[in-house]
């Protein structure tokens, strides 16, 4: 059975306080098997045997509508997905200059990111792109960034959720 992780998006940010516990039976509603929370920042490993992610994502999402009683946008990887996250990630933070990297997870990839990336960039800032992650390599605490993901999502016209590459790291090692 294919093993998920959702990684939902403004979750415990923006006074949007959800207890993990609360999500795991939202899950296991759904039929979802080996349901577990991980970290304060809204993700659930879980296995299924849908037949599509998008009807995946779909169910997800109205059963998290319904149990908390606001939209959450729900982005799904595989184990797969989330080792070559990882990896990538990894391969990464050994360049020079980098004190911090997020990914930010799409659901789809970006025709022409790169053009939309130009002026988000800067001596403390680069991006990198690799299919559906954006890779944030921050010179300096990311807290010292003045870089502010809701404005490049603004730009690009999409939503998108990002995780810490240690995060992501300890997500792609509990697939």
């Amino acid at each position: 059975m294919p093993r998920y992780v959702a990684l939902l998006r403004a979750i415990n940010v923006g006074g949007r306080t959800v207890k993990m516990d609360a999500l795991k039976p939202v899950f296991t509603d759904l039929q979802y098997h080996n349901v577990e929370t991980f970290l304060a920042s809204g993700n659930v490993l879980f296995d299924s045997n849908a037949k599509g992610v998008a009807l995946l994502r779909k169910r997800i999402e109205a059963a998290l509508l319904k149990a908390l009683g606001f939209d959450v946008e729900t982005f799904l990887r595989t184990g797969e997905e989330m080792r070559h996250a990882a990896a990538k990630a990894d391969e990464l933070a050994t360049r020079t200059k980098v004190a911090a990297l997020n990914v930010g997870f799409m659901h789809a990839p970006i025709a022409d990111i790169e053009r939309s990336l130009s002026p988000f960039r800067s001596e403390i800032d680069d991006f990198v792109v690799d299919g559906r992650e954006l890779y944030w390599l921050c010179a300096v605490k990311q807290s010292e960034s003045e870089f502010q993901p809701g404005k490049l999502e603004k730009k690009l016209k999409v939503q998108m959720t990002f995780r810490g590459a240690n995060t992501v790291r300890q997500l792609a090692e509990r697939m």
